[in-house]
């Protein structure tokens, strides 16, 4: 079922000529589904552009998933095809299965051949496994179409895992996702956060939030929708980290609230805010932050030199904890088990942290050079590289 097409300014004078000789480098990114796909996508599909201004994009996705917004939103062209989630337990979907993957892989093979594609960037989901088959070549394709796979996470997806055994690099943010051999480039963020000047942008940021220069600030989030277990731990902790003179910026999520006492005349503030649509501002704006460890999540406060407390999330199979673990290793960060979250850890430890200028120096400097600001450079630069070749031995 491909979805109607919604060309970016680049894409709109290239499509004209795309059955000609004379175009772009023609790229499919598949990673729709989830934030923690789609965003490395869109972080490579900017990179690509820099790189190359006449290259042309083409993001797979689903009716289902968050790409149905986010990729017209960054201004690139969105194919749907039929979702292939893989379900957990053995229930009637399963038995459709076989059926929906060749129907994707037909729709996928189709979108490949109309745009002409070059060169496919798949980084897990639900678009990804159709995409890796259909790029392998078959009805109706005259070469197949080498593929780039990027895991953000520590432990690979099922999806990845099938893709790379034909792929032609794997790369990943982690030594061993359990793909094999990886190409370690980290995950691919936004140009603003890659580029941020924390130091800089400090000054703005307070006054943004309503902090002072001399404040110690600690940033709170959860994710887009919060998390409660994260919100009631600091929260519970406010008058304590009033006490040590530690300010709060914390992201709640919107359908939580906070129970917090009235502040007392002179405490530092607490600012408490459902969502947080300037994340390079609260980025700037902090001293240290408590937050998951997904590897989006990770990727960016390590790329910004923020120290951090991780929390993983508890559930799954512990990836989070895993990706977590390099900036943990290189000393920009501790985590904490959720369950052990409580407030009288957060009031010792982040008031310790705050109050020891020398170690909280040292785990900046750590958090920054654990991070990868290049990354969504690198994945663009090797699949550039591998669809030049492939044009080059196709002449």
């Amino acid at each position: 079922m491909n979805g109607p097409a919604t060309p970016g300014p680049r894409e709109q004078s290239a499509t004209a000529r795309m059955d000609g000789s004379d175009r772009g480098i023609s790229v499919v990114l598949a990673g729709g589904g989830t934030a923690g796909h789609i965003e490395p996508a869109m972080a490579v599909a900017d990179a690509l552009v820099a790189l190359d201004p006449e290259v042309r994009i083409t993001a797979l996705g689903t009716h289902r998933g968050l790409e149905t917004k986010l990729v017209p939103e960054r201004g690139y062209d969105l194919r749907l095809i039929t979702p292939v989630p893989f379900p957990r337990k053995p229930t009637g979907d399963l038995l459709r299965l076989p059926l929906r993957v060749q129907q994707a892989v037909r729709e996928t093979r189709a979108v490949l051949t109309g745009v002409g594609a070059d060169v496919v960037i798949g980084f897990g989901g639900y678009v990804a496994l159709p995409a890796y088959l259909a790029a392998r070549g078959g009805a109706g394709r005259r070469r197949a179409v080498p593929v780039v796979i990027h895991e953000a996470n520590a432990t690979a997806g099922w999806a990845n895992r099938v893709g790379a055994r034909t792929a032609r690099r794997v790369l990943s943010a982690v030594p061993d996702p359990g793909l094999g051999r990886v190409e370690v480039v980290g995950v691919p963020v936004r140009h603003a956060i890659t580029t941020l000047d924390r130091a800089a942008l400090r000054s703005e940021a307070r006054a943004h939030f309503g902090f002072s220069d001399d404040d110690r600030v600690l940033l709170v989030f959860g994710g887009s929708q919060g998390a409660q277990s994260i919100n009631r731990a600091v929260s519970g902790a406010a008058e304590a980290l009033a006490a040590a003179g530690v300010s709060v910026l914390h992201a709640h999520g919107p359908k939580n609230v906070l129970d917090l006492a009235p502040s007392a005349p002179g405490d530092p503030p607490y600012v408490a805010v459902p969502y947080l649509s300037r994340m390079d501002l609260a980025y700037a704006a902090a001293d240290l932050a408590i937050c998951r460890s997904g590897a989006m999540t990770v990727a960016e406060v390590s790329a910004v030199g923020l120290p951090a407390i991780y929390v993983p999330l508890p559930i799954g199979n512990g990836e989070q904890r895993l990706n977590a673990l390099p900036v943990v290793e290189a000393g920009g960060g501790m985590v904490v088990d959720d369950a052990d979250l409580t407030p009288a850890f957060v009031a010792s430890t982040v008031s310790g942290l705050m109050s020891d200028e020398q170690r909280l120096t040292a785990m900046t400097s750590a958090a920054a050079l654990a991070g990868h600001r290049d990354a969504a450079q690198r994945v663009a630069e090797v699949a550039l590289a591998l669809a030049r070749e492939a044009r080059a031995a196709a002449r």
